[in-house]
């Protein structure tokens, strides 16, 4: 699991031997699991477990504004 992002109480990880489609799990108070590239190009949501949706809705955004960045981290952990 490799730490790739930390801002406003959020945590973004990769897993290491995860798998496709690229994602990133997000742990705040509760988890979620957001697809860096959904069908309309942006971020989606696959599941949040224990995250109020004002963080939901946080979170999703943060990822939008870093989802080059994301990507390009998923791809050199995963080649």
């Amino acid at each position: 699991m490799v730490t790739v992002l930390r801002t406003g109480g959020f945590r973004v990880v990769i897993f290491t031997d995860d798998h496709e489609p690229a994602h990133v799990h997000v742990f705040a108070d509760g988890e979620a699991k957001i697809n860096l590239s959904g069908p309309g190009g942006g971020p989606e949501l696959i599941w949040a477990v224990g995250m109020k949706h004002a963080d939901v809705r946080k979170c999703l955004k943060l990822i939008e504004e870093n989802g080059e960045a994301l990507l390009a981290r998923w791809n050199e952990i995963h080649g």
